[in-house]
Order: C-alpha cells, then sequence, then structure tokens
C-alpha cells in the first residue's frame, strides 16, 4: 500500500469517527440547597446541650430554695417578683425608673469609649514593646506590675484626678483592659517569622508601612486573643465601678437593690450581665475570625 493510500485511509476513518461518535455532557454541580436537615443538627448540637444544663440548675435551684428557711428566692419568686424586668426590659417611666435593657446599654456606651480607647493604645504598645528588645526591657516589668492593681483600686484616683463620676468609670475600664492587650500583641509582634522581615527589608518598607502591612496582619490572632480577654474584663470593670460612682448603669442598679432588699431583681440583672458579657466575647471572637480568616487563636 502506497502512502498516499495509507493517508486516504486514515482520512476515512477519522471522518467515520466522528461522524459515529457521541456527545456525552458533563454531569453539572447540582445547586446548593438550604438543608434544613444539616441546620437541625446543628442547633442541637449548639443550644440543646447548654438548655439541658440549664433546666436542670433551675430545677436543683428550685428544689434547694423552696425550703421555708431559704435565705434566697427559687426561680418562681425571681419570675413573680421581677416580671416586669423580666417581660419589659425596655420601659422608661424616668430617669431612674428604667428598664434594664436601658441601663445595659448606658453600661456599654463607657465600655464602648473605655474598651476602644484600650484596643488603640494596646496594640501600639505592644508593637513596641514586642518590636524594640530595649522597649520590652524597660516597659514590661512596669506593665506587669499595673496589670495586678485591682480595678477598683483606680477608682479613688481617677474619681480625684477627673471629679466625675463618668470618666472616672471610662479609665478604670481603660486601665483594666489594656494589659491583655498590650501582652498579647506584644507576644504576637515577637513571634512574626523572619521571612515576613527579611521581605520588609527588601521592600524597604518605613515603620509605619511595616506597622500597616506586616506586623498587625501577622500579630492579628494574638491582638484578638488579648482584645477577647480584654473586653470581659472590662465588663466586669464597669459593673464594679458602678456600684460606687452611682448613676443609672446596670451596676448601680445591682447596688441600689441590694441596700432595698431585692434579691429578685438582683438575680435578674445578673443574668443580663451574663448575657451581654456572652454576646460581647462571641461578636470580638467572630471580628477576629473573620479578620484573620479563622486562624485566631481560642
Amino acid at each position: 500500500m502506497t502512502a498516499t493510500a495509507r493517508k486516504a485511509d486514515l482520512q476515512a476513518m477519522a471522518t467515520s469517527t466522528t461522524k459515529t461518535g457521541t456527545v456525552v455532557m458533563m454531569a453539572q454541580r447540582p445547586a446548593r440547597r438550604f438543608d434544613v436537615q444539616h441546620i437541625a443538627i446543628l442547633i442541637c448540637r449548639n443550644v440543646l446541650p447548654p438548655l439541658v444544663v440549664l433546666i436542670a440548675l433551675l430545677a436543683v435551684w428550685q428544689i434547694a430554695c423552696s425550703n421555708p428557711g431559704a435565705t434566697l428566692p427559687p426561680p418562681s419568686q425571681v419570675w413573680i417578683d421581677s416580671y416586669d424586668l423580666i417581660a419589659y426590659p425596655f420601659f422608661d417611666y424616668g430617669s431612674q425608673d428604667i428598664g434594664l435593657a436601658w441601663r445595659v446599654l448606658i453600661s456599654l456606651q463607657r465600655v464602648a469609649i473605655g474598651f476602644g480607647l484600650a484596643a488603640i493604645v494596646g496594640v501600639f504598645l505592644g508593637a513596641v514593646v514586642g518590636q524594640s528588645v530595649w522597649a520590652m526591657r524597660g516597659l514590661d516589668p512596669i506593665f506587669q506590675i499595673l496589670r495586678t492593681v485591682p480595678p477598683l483600686a483606680w477608682l479613688p484616683l481617677s474619681l480625684a484626678a477627673f471629679q466625675n463620676s463618668n470618666p472616672s468609670a471610662i479609665f478604670v475600664i481603660f486601665i483594666t483592659s489594656i494589659w491583655p492587650v498590650i501582652i498579647n500583641t506584644a507576644v504576637g509582634v515577637r513571634n512574626i517569622p523572619d521571612d515576613y522581615r527579611n521581605i520588609a527589608r527588601v521592600l524597604r518598607l518605613n515603620p509605619l508601612e511595616f506597622f500597616i502591612r506586616i506586623m498587625v496582619p501577622a500579630a492579628a490572632p494574638y491582638i484578638f486573643t488579648g482584645l477577647r480577654i480584654g473586653v470581659g474584663l472590662s465588663w466586669l470593670a464597669i459593673v464594679a465601678a458602678e456600684m460606687l460612682t452611682g448613676g443609672v448603669g446596670i451596676g448601680f442598679f445591682i447596688w441600689d437593690a441590694w441596700n432595698s432588699s431585692r434579691l429578685s431583681d438582683i438575680i435578674v440583672a445578673l443574668a443580663y450581665i451574663g448575657v451581654t458579657g456572652f454576646v460581647l466575647d462571641k461578636l470580638v471572637a467572630l471580628l477576629g475570625n473573620v479578620i484573620t480568616r479563622g486562624t485566631a487563636k481560642n
């Protein structure tokens, strides 16, 4: 067979294969559906266990405090005595006669200012301490001493300095919550890989560019760990400070209820405080997971 004949046979075979061949469609990815079963499983895993534990604790509390000689009211009595505070958290009948939700919001305003300042100053000082060996040697011992001072010990000095209860409470929040931010930020900066620093030298980044582009993103997981601890401490500090400085915050409400022997109101206020602190912690954790893409340390 000649080369020309062989080439003609190959072309004929290719033509016949093309004509008789079938086109196979690629399987399309199924559309993502709203998986109700999966969501229900997640809710059961996350909500059901604490709900069962809460019901068990309430049952034990009810049984233990139902005796005539009990010093604390049972949950049923708390519901009866403080029904208005539970069912109507946003009522407003005057300057001091307001719902617990309004009192919590007033306390949160002070926390937002004090903790916001602590976050800004704490990240900056932590970066300085973590970046400079001399700054760490000079400032770290002072930070370690000051952070052990109880929050309320700062209150008399702040009242003497500011001559006003509101800025004094904000200062107590600031001085209480700044230490974990400084320490965790410094640890994060010290743990920045040397490769990142070498890249900054190659790119000839100035100190400000290095801080924004390298230092803060690399230390972000540590920073948000400090912020989570700090926001919890700030919420503890504001409640304690308001008990002594007065006003309409949630802390002063607890102190006023104690002076009036309203134990049921105190228990309801403690529940508000606990739920608010839980929400604050989860919000900071969520923000940290979004910014650090899930690498924040828990």
